[in-house]
């Protein structure tokens, strides 16, 4: 990574099924992103096309490239940054995969699918295959759904790819911004300690117009598993973190510190 990157992470409501307005409320984040300096904002899961586990997602379903995805590159065009945001992804033989894109100022669109579907949403998306490392800002970064964060091998394979953070949007309901934010302590700072990564997490907010509601929260921890800067207030929001590259180097330059060089993964 360059010596410092300034991040985004949007807190917001996703109304299920209203993809004009989801995509005009994230014009609106965007534009409060660049103002704040970001060169990277991240959206929540499936924060487009909002989060159901049915086959109602079925008539959501956007294709890569298409309506939304041309949307999303468009503004990420004009505010000259990377936007990250989320989409139920209609793909060839019925399959939906649970999405996020990577939007380039350049005009560039990369996909992320999610790999590791929660138990109630195995009926409705198909799992992908491909774990990809993605670059945007001179940092190199991951991306996991959700539930993906529960799988500490999946941290594993993208660090050893080269990504110096993993971004998690979620749509993870129940309880209140505080109990989520207790629940994520249990694995995130693992995540972010273990690999010697920035781990960027964010949820949906509110009630989505399909039964559910989220809590909202948002967290930055570094690298030794320290939160940054974090979002616990039950109301939508914008949350920004400066990740510099020296506090990156100093854990991975500490022989004590860094595991990571020192696993012997020929024994598991």
């Amino acid at each position: 990574m360059d010596d410092k990157i300034t991040i985004a992470l949007v807190v917001c409501n996703a109304s299920f099924g209203e993809i004009d307005s989801n995509l005009t409320a994230m014009l609106g984040w965007v534009e409060k992103a660049l103002a704040g300096g970001a060169a990277i904002v991240c959206f929540p899961e499936l924060n487009v096309t909002g989060y159901g586990n049915k086959k109602e997602m079925q008539a959501l379903a956007q294709t890569v490239p298409g309506f939304a995805s041309r949307n999303i590159s468009t503004m990420a065009k004009n505010a000259g940054l990377t936007i990250l945001a989320g989409l139920a992804e209609s793909a060839p033989g019925g399959r939906i995969y649970a999405s996020h894109l990577v939007a380039a100022p350049d005009g560039t669109i990369e996909v992320y699918r999610k790999l590791h579907l929660a138990p109630p949403e195995k009926s409705t998306f198909t799992p992908g295959d491909r774990v990809p490392v993605f670059n945007a800002g001179g940092l190199k970064f991951g991306i996991q759904l959700c539930y993906d964060a529960h799988f500490p091998e999946l941290s594993t394979r993208m660090t050893a790819m080269g990504a110096e953070a993993i971004f998690i949007p979620h749509a993870s309901p129940r309880g209140d911004a505080a109990t989520k934010h207790a629940s994520w302590m249990r694995h995130l700072p693992a995540r972010a300690y273990d690999n010697s990564v920035f781990i960027a997490a964010c949820n949906q907010i509110g009630p989505n117009g399909n039964g559910l509601s989220f809590p909202g929260n948002g967290v930055v921890l570094g690298p030794s598993g320290d939160i940054i800067a974090d979002h616990l207030i039950d109301k939508d929001g914008i949350l920004f973190a400066e990740l510099r590259r020296e506090n990156l180097q100093w854990v991975r330059k500490h022989e004590m510190r860094h595991f990571f060089p020192n696993r012997r993964p020929e024994l598991y």
